[in-house]
This record gives structure tokens, C-alpha cells and sequence, in this order.
């Protein structure tokens, strides 16, 4: 048995089951080398559309698309052979089922990724029971969508009064009458996430949204202090990656200026 066959890695239904049972874990990932280092310490890996964003400086995210994002899922998926890896969908992806089951397909067969992530309400309860009847598994992507940037005029907090918060909750149930195995919940109010966490029976995991959800997602240059612009509210810094590295670079220009590096040992 070779090493790559040996390796075990987590299903949707492994995350199905986590529902009610333990907290699920997720970060985000855009190359080999980072999912690398987080494969089997999260249970999921999102290879989400924020990369416009984090990785190549844009305003907002909706500047990605398909090949961009099978291109840094492939680079992902060479990195990560435990964590559960799902492609975020980019903006325009729901003009039609048709098209959206080709490119979804056209994932599958270019990656790894087990899954695949869809921002949209009830508009796109169509689309979602086309692809899952169809093969594909999804995760679903409500409350504030970074896609509807534009039309809402910014980043808004949802669930603030009884019609969002009722609306949302609707929305949630119907995502997973069309089979979605999970629910991303993100700029969500606490106590409507919570409802909502208690009214489906699949796992929600929150962005922004409260601790009492299934699991929780976060970008991980977010998480890590690489982005420095500004930190979200929602965001926990585990580093000060960003410090660190500058710190480490300058040490590095000051060995090769001073003639310190590379010593003998570093010379053939």
C-alpha cells in the first residue's frame, strides 16, 4: 500500500456527523505550502474567493474567477491529503444550472476538492438541488455575501431586526431541503445564528457570527497578522506573522551587507 493511499481523509459525512457532537474547525488556503501546514490540523480547508483579496490586493473579491480558482485549488489539494478541501464558486457562477454544473464538474475532475461553496439566498435554491442532485456536494453561503458588495452598498451585518432574522432562517431551511451538507453562516447576528444552528440538521459554521454555531472559519492571513490594512471585529490574531517576517528580512539583508551570509558552512 503506497503512502498516499494510506492516508485517511475526512468526508462530508465525517462533517455531517460532527453536527451537535464537536466544534468544526476551518481556515482558509490558496497555495501548496500553507495547506500544507494546515492539512490534518483543521478539519476543513476553504480555497475561498478571498484570495482576490488577501493574496492579490484587490478591493473586494469579485474580480476571481473559475480559473483562478481551480488554479489555486489544484495547489491546494498537492498540499492537503487529510483536511476536507472545498472551492469557493466565484461571483457570476449562478447564471444558469447548466453552467454552473460544468464548471463544478469541471472542478471535480482538475482537483481534489470534495466540495464546493455558493453564496446566494433562496434565488439560488434551483441551482443548489441541480448540483447535489447531480453529484455535487455544496456548502451554502448566507447572511452577509462579500458577492452582493456592490448591490448593498458595503459589508452589512445581517439578522439586525425580526424580517432579516426571520428571512434568514427561512433561507437556511431551504438550503438544506436542496441538500447542502453544511451551512457557512457569515456577519450574522449571535442569537439569529444560534436559532438558526438550532432549527437545521446540518453543521452551520459561523464567520463573524457567534460562538453558538457548529464551527468556525476564518481567513488565515486574517488569522495569522499578515493582513495589516485593518483587523474585523470577528477576527482572533494568533501571530504577528507580518512583524515576524519584515523582522526576519531585515536580518537577512543585514547578514548579506555586512558579509555575514553565506559563512563557510553555507558555500560549496
Amino acid at each position: 500500500m503506497s503512502i498516499q493511499s494510506s492516508i485517511k481523509s475526512i468526508t462530508i459525512a465525517q462533517i455531517k456527523k460532527k453536527k451537535n457532537q464537536e466544534k468544526i474547525t476551518m481556515i482558509t488556503a490558496y497555495d501548496a505550502l500553507f495547506a500544507k501546514i494546515f492539512d490534518g490540523e483543521v478539519d476543513m480547508i476553504l480555497v475561498g474567493d478571498s484570495l482576490r483579496m488577501s493574496f492579490f490586493g484587490a478591493c473586494d473579491t469579485l474580480s476571481a474567477d473559475f480559473e483562478s480558482m481551480i488554479y489555486h485549488t489544484q495547489a491546494v489539494c498537492n498540499g492537503a491529503k487529510q483536511s476536507l478541501v472545498v472551492c469557493d464558486l466565484p461571483f457570476g457562477a449562478l447564471a444558469n444550472p447548466q453552467e454552473t454544473l460544468a464548471w463544478c464538474i469541471e472542478i471535480y475532475k482538475k482537483t481534489n476538492a470534495q466540495a464546493v461553496k455558493i453564496e446566494g439566498g433562496i434565488e439560488a435554491s434551483d441551482i443548489v438541488r441541480f448540483l447535489v442532485k447531480n453529484g455535487i456536494s455544496v456548502m451554502a453561503h448566507i447572511g452577509l455575501k462579500p458577492h452582493f458588495v456592490r448591490f448593498e452598498g458595503g459589508y452589512k451585518i445581517q439578522g439586525r431586526d425580526t424580517k432579516s432574522a426571520k428571512e434568514l432562517l427561512e433561507t437556511a431551511k431551504v438550503m438544506e431541503e436542496c441538500g447542502v451538507f453544511s451551512i457557512l453562516i457569515e456577519g450574522v447576528k449571535a442569537e439569529v445564528a444560534r436559532q438558526i444552528t438550532q432549527n437545521v440538521g446540518i453543521p452551520v459554521i459561523g464567520i463573524g457570527s457567534g460562538r453558538d454555531v457548529d464551527g468556525q472559519v476564518l481567513v488565515w492571513s486574517d488569522t495569522f497578522g499578515f493582513f495589516e490594512d485593518f483587523k474585523p471585529k470577528f477576527v482572533r490574531q494568533y501571530l504577528k506573522g507580518a512583524e515576524l517576517v519584515r523582522n526576519a528580512l531585515k536580518e537577512y539583508v543585514r547578514d548579506i551587507k555586512s558579509g555575514d551570509f553565506p559563512n563557510d558552512d553555507e558555500s560549496y
